[in-house]
């Protein structure tokens, strides 16, 4: 018995020469994948463009703008908030102010209307709470059509 590796067979490369392998193909894959992740690319570009539509869109109606000036706490059953909103002066706009414990839980809203007419409406409205408040705000506004 022979060992392995003598003889006449180890005298050669032992996986071949590249002679012993076929001519290989072209370089026309490459088209094919570069072809590919430019399709990709242009996907993922669309799709982050949208997305970022999506969060641009999402952010509310810009047209009217708040500002809490104050707000006080009455007692365990109200809170006054004096805030300021600008709006267009043609257009009447409904704003809901919040009135919030200590944990942040909301313990009182009112609805309030701002008239048309004017732009600049600076308002001091009482919100009525179901428990002690400590902090109030406006958690919106939005144009009445």
């Amino acid at each position: 018995m022979s060992e392995r590796g003598t003889g006449s067979r180890a005298d050669g490369p032992v996986l071949g020469t590249p002679d012993s392998f076929r001519e290989r193909p072209g370089r026309g894959g490459r088209v094919g994948r570069s072809l590919f992740f430019a399709v990709v690319a242009v996907i993922v570009v669309a799709a982050m463009g949208g997305w970022g539509y999506v969060m641009m869109s999402a952010k509310g109606n810009p047209e009217v703008l708040t500002e809490v000036i104050a707000f006080e706490v009455e007692g365990p059953g109200s809170l006054t908030v004096t805030f300021q909103a600008h709006k267009p002066a043609d257009r009447e706009a409904e704003c809901r102010l919040r009135a919030t414990d200590t944990e942040h839980v909301e313990v009182g809203t009112r609805s309030v209307t701002l008239p048309r007419g004017q732009s600049d409406v600076r308002l001091t409205e009482r919100v009525q709470t179901s428990a002690r408040a400590t902090s109030g705000d406006v958690q919106y506004c939005y144009l009445v059509q």
